[in-house]
């Protein structure tokens, strides 16, 4: 597992996030969803890139807001602007 210590304070920098691990750009293997997910040992939430086994392969910390407004984007993708 990678853990970043950086945190998601925003929407667009989860679209961001999202958008890069859909395109492959992180160099992800076997990648087979997302969910935004609170951490047991403290209670702080962060968006979990999971394998096809359900095993986290990727942890980023979000802010309580991103955490609030995210789950939708997280549940279904970034929506292209028009």
């Amino acid at each position: 597992m990678i853990k970043d210590e950086r945190v998601i304070e925003n929407l667009d920098e989860l679209a961001a996030f999202l958008t890069a691990v859909e395109s492959g750009i992180l160099g992800l293997q076997n990648v087979g969803g997302v969910a935004l997910a609170t951490s047991n040992a403290d209670g702080r939430h962060f968006v979990a890139v999971l394998d096809d086994k359900h095993q986290l392969i990727l942890g980023r910390w979000v802010s309580e807001e991103v955490f609030k407004t995210g789950q939708d984007m997280v549940r279904n993708g970034v929506q292209p602007k028009h």
